[in-house]
């Protein structure tokens, strides 16, 4: 599948503290992971869905490629607006030619839920990156549907996916806590007949649930154990074509937001912000280090809580973040060590085995990312400790970003904060989650590469 939005080559970006404090009222763009659903259960719906506020970053357009090639007429008709043409639940086909899913994990993991549960065969790649990353993980479980994968050594990519169209509902227990994992399993689950069962040992982002039951899926949740849930899903349902708007996303919201409270005299507001419980730890954790964060105007739209967030400079201090809000940052990690290297006294961040299996060895190369900065950072375990330096962050290193998006954001917001500048190696991935960064920081006040 050829596409006209490829990574644009290598771009190198040396970032100095600005001039003057940042100040203003910014919109991030839409919510990633509710932007692939929103995209994939369109296409397995009858009838046509509007999507409003859809996140046009490379990763999600991705997805909008994979779900035409399977059958789905996709529209774009203006800045963040969609039409989806649903195919419904047995109306997806065989794609003409290899599904490249470029960087994006989310997209090449819930889609294998699908193709699993559909008697056609089918093949992903993707970029480098996304071709050294294990997708043995989705593939244990959805063996069980009757399909068959092949993959290279440890299980990655490209895969092939001879998929079976009447699968058995699913019992799986997750023996780690991923919210990809959980809804490839549920969408392996919308073609058996039955119902397909997932024990989560701690409860991670339900987008694929509030989803599902937006188009007309009936879903169980039920308390398990300490922290855990049961999500059982009624197969074969009649998912019905429904509007959706997407938010903010509070993982790019956390960049703009992080660096108001580093810079000093900063005042900086994100209006329309998704407020999920499941996606806010980082929200949480900035407020047990001092972050002066105010959330107004809360409200609901398309089934996702929503506000604006409003974040002042000032000082910050150690905070210890427990393992088991780890599932509601996972991808927050790299921006709060940096708040944390810039906060006084000691963090503790516990549990971050997931961070080892993202677009890089995350945990490793934010370790490297803060001591190339003149950050002391220690690994124990999972856990990564940062000393911080109660001020500025000594800056004057080069952050390799190993193709990874959110490092290459980190190490920007790093080098706003820091006594001398940060050099980042490739910020050219930016791209595939946060369409517009430069420019959006700009507009407050970075002047990134003036």
């Amino acid at each position: 599948m050829k596409t006209d939005h490829a990574p644009s080559s290598v771009r190198a970006l040396t970032v100095t503290a600005p001039r003057a404090p940042l100040s203003g009222s910014v919109h991030v763009p839409g919510d990633k992971s509710i932007s692939h659903r929103s995209l994939m259960f369109s296409a397995l719906a009858r009838g046509t869905t509007h999507i409003t506020g859809l996140l046009e970053g490379e990763d999600v357009l991705r997805t909008a490629d994979a779900m035409r090639a399977l059958g789905a007429s996709i529209t774009r008709n203006g800045p963040g607006t969609w039409t989806v043409q649903g195919c419904g639940l047995d109306g997806l086909g065989e794609p003409a030619d290899v599904l490249d899913m470029g960087n994006s994990g989310t997209a090449a993991r819930l889609l294998s839920g699908i193709l699993a549960s559909h008697g056609f065969t089918s093949v992903m790649t993707g970029d480098a990156s996304l071709r050294g990353r294990p997708m043995k993980r989705v593939m244990d479980p959805l063996a069980a549907t009757g399909a068959t994968f092949l993959a290279r050594r440890g299980g990655r990519l490209p895969l092939a996916i001879a998929g079976n169209a009447n699968p058995p509902p699913l019992s799986y227990r997750l023996p780690v806590a991923s919210a990809q994992v959980k809804s490839a399993v549920l969408l392996a689950g919308l073609n058996a007949v039955g119902e397909t069962r997932v024990e989560e040992p701690v409860a991670t982002r339900d987008h694929t649930e509030n989803m599902l039951r937006h188009f007309g899926a009936s879903v169980r949740v039920e308390p398990m154990g300490a922290g855990g849930r049961v999500i059982t899903l009624q197969g074969r349902p009649d998912l019905v074509a429904c509007d959706i708007v997407v938010p903010g996303d509070p993982s790019s919201a956390a960049f703009v937001l992080v660096a108001a409270l580093l810079v000093p005299g900063s005042r900086v507001s994100v209006p329309g912000v998704g407020l999920n419980p499941l996606r806010t730890g980082l929200f949480t954790s900035l407020r047990e280090m001092g972050a002066d964060l105010v959330i107004s105007n809360e409200r609901v739209e398309g089934g996702e809580p929503v506000g604006d967030i409003t974040a002042t400079a000032g000082s910050l201090h150690g905070v210890d973040v427990p393992a088991t809000r780890a599932p509601s940052m996972i991808d927050e990690y790299p921006i709060l060590a940096v708040a944390a290297a810039h906060a006084t006294g000691q963090s503790r961040f516990r549990g971050l085995e997931e961070l080892r299996v993202k677009e890089s060895d995350r945990l490793a190369a934010t370790v490297a990312l803060l001591e190339a900065n003149g950050i002391r950072v220690e690994v124990v375990g999972d856990d990564m400790i940062v000393h911080g330096t109660g001020g500025a962050i000594p800056g004057g290193g080069l952050v390799h970003t190993h193709m990874d998006h959110r490092l290459a954001m980190s190490a920007i917001i790093m080098g706003l904060a820091a006594a001398r500048p940060v050099s980042v190696d490739d910020t050219a991935f930016i791209d595939t989650s946060f369409p517009g960064f430069v420019t959006l920081m700009n507009s407050i006040g970075a002047g990134l590469g003036a």
